[in-house]
C-alpha cells in the first residue's frame, strides 16, 4: 500500500526540488534570478540603512509574476549619499509613477521627506500597478529599467 510520501514523490518533481534546494543554499536561501526582462509587482519600497556602513539606502523588492522564476524576488538596493545615486532612484520612481493620474513630485529635499515620498509611492502603487522591468548588468552593477506599466483594473 502506497503511503502519502509516495504520492508526493509522484506528484512533485523531486529532482528539480533537490536542485532548487542546493541552489538556494549556495545563494543564501534565495534563488538567483538572472538578468532579463520580467513582469513584476513591487513588494517593498522604502528608505533603510545599508547593512555594511549604515548609509541611507533605497530598497525595492520586485516579485516575478510569470515564467520560470515566478515567485522569486529581485532586489534593488541603491545607497543615496551622492547626487548621481539619488538621480538613479528618482528616474526609477518616475517610471513607477508614469501611469498615475496625479503622480507625486519626485524630488529629494531631506531624508525624512524622501522616506515619506517612498512610502506614499509604495502605497499608491500597491495592488494598482504591475510592471515589466529590464534587469541588467551596468558596468558590474545590477541596473533596473521599467519598460512597461500595467494599471490593474478595479
Amino acid at each position: 500500500m502506497a503511503n502519502i510520501w509516495d504520492e508526493f514523490d509522484k506528484a512533485i518533481d523531486t529532482e528539480g526540488l533537490a536542485k532548487d534546494t542546493e541552489e538556494a543554499a549556495e545563494n543564501g536561501g534565495r534563488r538567483e534570478v538572472p538578468h532579463d526582462t520580467y513582469e513584476i509587482s513591487i513588494q517593498k519600497l522604502e528608505l533603510v540603512k545599508s547593512k555594511s556602513k549604515g548609509d541611507p539606502m533605497v530598497t525595492c523588492w520586485m516579485k516575478v509574476l510569470e515564467g520560470e522564476y515566478k515567485g522569486s524576488l529581485i532586489f534593488m538596493n541603491q545607497v543615496i549619499t551622492q547626487g548621481f545615486q539619488v538621480h538613479i532612484v528618482n528616474e526609477f520612481l518616475r517610471s513607477l509613477c508614469a501611469e498615475m493620474e496625479n503622480p507625486p513630485e519626485i524630488r529629494f529635499k531631506t531624508f525624512a521627506q524622501y522616506g515619506g515620498l517612498l512610502m506614499d509611492i509604495a502605497e499608491a502603487i500597491d495592488n494598482n500597478f504591475e510592471y515589466s522591468v529590464r534587469y541588467y548588468d551596468n558596468k558590474g552593477y545590477n541596473a533596473f529599467e521599467i519598460v512597461d506599466v500595467y494599471p490593474l483594473e478595479d
